[in-house]
């Protein structure tokens, strides 16, 4: 599909324009359209479950201790909400065929 490089929301418009009879203006609003309500679901629930592809789980992390590189001087890092990804059992079994789960 994308020869390696890195896969980009306009490589996803292409690859559905092409496979289907929608012009790309509908495409894109369609590809928007998904990636807004995976947003929304995160930012108010939490969680997002993609059966057969993984969960992505939004938390908060606490305050905490760092240091600046350039000065070596100690800072405070605000708390931040942080976004992780798992994946699926089906998915990490296709991504790693000889893997024993």
């Amino acid at each position: 599909m994308n020869n390696g490089k890195t896969l980009t929301k306009a490589d996803i418009v292409d690859y559905i324009y092409e496979k289907t009879e929608k012009n790309r203006a509908e495409v894109k609003d369609l590809v928007d359209s998904l990636l807004e309500i995976m947003k929304q679901a995160v930012k108010r629930d939490n969680s997002l479950l993609i059966s057969g592809f993984g969960k992505f789980d939004a938390y908060d992390k606490r305050a905490r201790k760092g240091r600046n590189p350039q000065t070596s001087d100690t800072i405070v890092l605000p708390p931040r909400k942080v976004v992780v990804f798992r994946l699926s059992r089906k998915f990490r079994a296709e991504l790693n065929p000889d893997e024993v789960l």
